[in-house]
């Protein structure tokens, strides 16, 4: 056999490019009542057998069938018969050894994933699927990220045994701590704190978990096996490869029907091992290996898979494209997006705004890479230094401002802004502006957050800096951690918990830890109520404030007055909707505006963090100026609460303010001020189909 570095040089042959890259888009099975179509990419192949199962496991094929060897690389054998329900693999003969190998374009899968299942789609279509729909697109996108399993496991959730960890709880509308019929859980509990997005950790079947074993068995998941099959051990019935199908799509169902879009984890960077159905039926072609031998590993999990070669990216995009189309996926959060090229995170941005409107699926990603990755061809890896090279509407997990807020997330006792850290003011006002002194081009590009999965849960790291903090003061700072991210430019995300102090014992990282330690507990859900009803408070006030939500590109010229001294932030926010107009005052339509023009009810706002143990300040200019949030009470701003010309903002809190605006109609202002905070981020031009604008702002 050819090592990976002569299969490398293979395929970085003109030779192979040549007579080798597919352009068409029916690799896998296509099964209806009119047949069922198989088709496998193997370029190296000898010889390629297809062997047919009535079972997703155990057992010998009933069908043994030679495939024929077609250009490009492929293999494929039809049939008229609809093979709904029939399980299928390879074996395939190369460079004189056998080995056997599921499809790696399969859309269906037996138990464990190890068998492919050929699978007719429309007889998995839920009742209703053919008109269920994403709600309408708000316009500011706030991410919650939830586990399948965690979501309904603990027994306070109030959920039917039977659907606990699975796909169908979240069919489950109307349930109760410990069923009570009073506190609500589940989707109505997230309907009720304010969330738009419902970001699912890895639900394709995945290898870490046996789907045949029991059902306390975890993992959080991110380790591909079978890219386009949902995951089994979510299903009642993992050993029949539809129901999973059917499950899945019954839950993206039930989270639209109740107002939710739903985000896909997708880890496309690597798979759950090198001995994969990539390496089997082409080796070496999906994996990287440096230029020495050595196979790359820049995930930290064994390989880095090549997505930029052809058929790989292609495989990758199709991918993406598949899940949208089948399963009605809004949107996908890329694992270490980093190890992925510019080029195809581009390409995909590209694919679904032509077929879906531009910015309708949302589309981000963790900006690194666990290690140096042996990337080909002059391909740019889509790191955080590489942001400007990425469509505007492609975005990062902003670290730099999670690390501000509460300290670094790697080294769990650093503390950050609010639990003790100095000399963070300047990066705090950096984060408020999304960071565009770092040549991030606009707010899209910027998920803002101090939470995820990933490392210390926000409530474990305050534990872990302040040890000497008793509970009171440490739900101080949860408040005021929330109210200053949320206080930031960007797309907001949080943590399943979050706004209700989850704890996992301290754990930093929990991937494989017992669901005991995992799963959401909604008894301390309603144990911690006045946390989560102040960050619902957070949720329903940043949808009023343009000047927060805006996620264009001169965003950050709204910022002013930043004032910094240590342990304190403040600044002045202007508050107006702003709308485009042609620069020469041309006849004709304006430039259009993503989103709705907000209803605002301030037309400024001051913003003041307070990190120290002491009452601090606040001095305001002019008149109509209202308290719209302090540490204790996120819901003042249904209040009409007056805000005096001098005023304090007590310890270890985010003090929001809002100037009443006039409900008249207002003169259009032409020009707008530059200040400290836009100055650091540097000018940026707007373009709307080739034509010069400037932006006005109107008073509403």
């Amino acid at each position: 056999m050819k090592t990976a570095l002569e299969w490398k040089k293979y395929y970085s042959s003109p030779g192979f490019r040549d007579n080798y890259i597919y352009d068409g888009d029916d690799l896998g099975v296509s099964c209806t009542g009119k047949g069922t179509s198989f088709k496998l990419w193997s370029p190296s192949a000898d010889s390629v057998t297809l062997n047919l199962f009535q079972e997703g496991s155990g057992g010998s094929p009933y069908q043994k069938i030679p495939m024929e060897r077609e250009d490009r690389g492929v293999w494929s054998w039809k049939t008229e018969a609809c093979l709904h329900g029939v399980y299928y693999d390879f074996a395939i003969e190369m460079e004189g050894k056998t080995v056997r190998s599921a499809d790696p374009y399969a859309k269906a899968c037996g138990i464990n994933g190890r068998r492919s299942m050929a699978v007719d789609l429309s007889r998995t279509d839920p009742e209703g699927w053919e008109t269920d729909r994403a709600p309408e697109r708000q316009e500011e996108q706030i991410i919650y990220e939830l586990h399948v399993k965690e979501f309904s496991w603990d027994a306070s959730g109030g959920f039917p045994e039977a659907y606990r960890g699975k796909y169908k709880a979240f069919t489950c509308g109307d349930t109760t701590l410990y069923d009570d019929g009073v506190h609500p859980t589940g989707l109505n509990y997230l309907k009720d704190l304010g969330i738009a997005h419902v970001q699912i950790m890895p639900a394709y079947d995945y290898g870490s978990v046996d789907e045949a074993g029991k059902d306390t068995e975890f993992n959080w998941g991110y380790d591909p096996v079978n890219y386009n099959v949902p995951e089994g051990s979510y299903s009642t019935d993992p050993a029949r490869g539809e129901v999973r199908i059917r499950e899945m799509k019954e839950m993206i169902q039930a989270l639209h029907a109740r107002g939710f879009r739903v985000i896909m984890d997708v880890v496309y960077n690597h798979t759950y091992s090198l001995d994969s159905w990539f390496q089997r039926t082409a080796p070496w072609y999906f994996y990287r290996v440096f230029d020495d031998g050595r196979i790359s590993n820049g995930s930290a999990c064994g390989n880095d898979v090549a997505s930029e070669r052809e058929m790989c990216g292609k495989y990758i995009l199709e991918s993406v494209l598949y899940w949208t189309e089948e399963y009605h996926v809004d949107g996908f959060r890329f694992d270490l997006m980093g190890l992925l090229d510019v080029d195809l995170m581009n390409r995909i941005r590209r694919e679904l705004d032509a077929r879906y409107g531009r910015g309708e699926k949302m589309l981000f990603g963790e900006p690194w890479a666990a290690a140096e990755t042996a990337m080909e061809g002059g391909a740019v890896p889509a790191l955080k230094k590489n942001i400007r090279l990425l469509d505007e509407k492609i975005g990062m997990f902003c670290d730099d401002t999670r690390d501000a807020v509460k300290g670094s997330a790697l080294k769990v006792r650093k503390p950050g802004f609010i639990n003790g850290a100095e000399d963070k003011e300047d990066d705090i006002i950096r984060g408020v502006a999304a960071w565009r002194a770092a040549g991030v081009k606009a707010p899209s590009q910027i998920i803002t957050y101090v939470s995820a999965h990933d490392n210390q849960t926000l409530w474990d790291k305050l534990a872990e800096t302040m040890p000497q903090a008793d509970e009171k003061e440490r739900m101080r700072l949860n408040r005021m951690a929330a109210a200053l991210y949320m206080t930031c430019q960007g797309s907001l995300f949080l943590l399943s918990g979050e706004e209700f102090a989850r704890t996992k014992d301290g754990l930093e990282d929990s991937y494989n830890a017992p669901i005991a330690i995992n799963r959401l507990d909604w008894e301390q859900a309603w144990k911690n109520r006045d946390l989560v009803d102040y960050y619902r408070g957070l949720l329903a006030l940043r949808r009023q404030l343009p000047g927060l939500c805006d996620k264009s590109a001169r965003a950050a010229e709204r910022i002013s007055h930043v004032q910094k001294e240590k342990g304190a932030v403040s600044f002045v926010i202007d508050n107006r909707p702003w709308v485009p107009v042609c620069q020469k005052g041309e006849t004709g339509d304006a430039p259009e505006l993503e989103g709705k023009a907000h209803k605002n009810r301030w037309q400024t706002l001051k913003i003041v963090y307070n990190s120290s143990r002491e009452e601090r300040p606040v001095t305001l200019d002019g008149e109509g100026w209202k308290v719209l949030c302090d540490g204790q009470d996120s819901w003042l701003w249904k209040t009409d609460r007056p805000a005096q010309g001098k005023m304090c903002i007590a310890p270890q809190s985010v003090l929001i303010l809002g100037q009443d605006g006039n409900t008249a109609e207002a003169e259009t202002i032409e020009t707008i001020e530059t200040t400290e905070a836009t100055e650091a981020a540097g000018t940026a031009e707007h373009q709307h189909r080739g034509e010069e604008t400037t932006w006005r702002k109107k008073a509403v």
